[in-house]
């Protein structure tokens, strides 16, 4: 699949096929991929937490109320803002490129034949803390991206609109 393709084909994805594995190389895949996002100055202000662990997911259910799909989801990737790293190099564009290393995860895994759904986190201060509690990390969570075996087809929803593009 074409990276156009991968971009039209991509959805959230809400049920998985439960007890999916998703084999370790294919999650070295997609994090590298998250790992080649374009960052400010190349900071690269992140880090990732993957959540095997189903009681650790069933946690990070009980206190952020729009992820619900771990249930059945092989795994969450937890993305993690560094904002530190940017201090008097080029400040304040952590959410840019940590959503962009999101952005990445659901192509690639897409590419690979997964399902995602991006839950935010970040900057909503009460799931930022409840989430950092449960996974143990000082970083900024900033979005959790369920991960797995698709098993549902949902219709596209994003499209092409003529009128928020303006010409020059």
């Amino acid at each position: 699949m074409n990276t156009l393709e991968t971009i039209r084909s991509r959805r959230s994805i809400r049920k998985y096929k439960k007890g999916a594995v998703i084999p370790k190389e294919d999650l070295k895949q997609i994090l590298e991929a998250a790992m080649m996002a374009p960052s400010a100055c190349n900071t690269r202000p992140w880090e990732f937490v993957v959540v095997e662990n189903q009681e650790k997911l069933e946690e990070i259910m009980a206190v952020h109320p729009y992820v619900s799909m771990l249930k059945t989801a092989s795994l969450a990737i937890i993305v993690c803002a560094k904002p530190e790293v940017q201090e008097g190099i080029c400040p304040g564009y952590f959410p840019e490129d940590c959503g962009a290393a999101t952005q990445n995860i659901l192509l690639a895994a897409a590419a690979l034949g997964y399902g995602t759904c991006w839950c935010g986190v970040y900057p909503m201060e009460e799931r930022v803390n409840a989430v950092r509690n449960v996974i143990g990390v000082e970083s900024t969570p900033f979005a959790v991206v369920a991960l797995g075996v698709a098993d549902e087809t949902p219709a596209a929803r994003g499209f092409y609109d003529e009128t928020r593009v303006k010409w020059l």
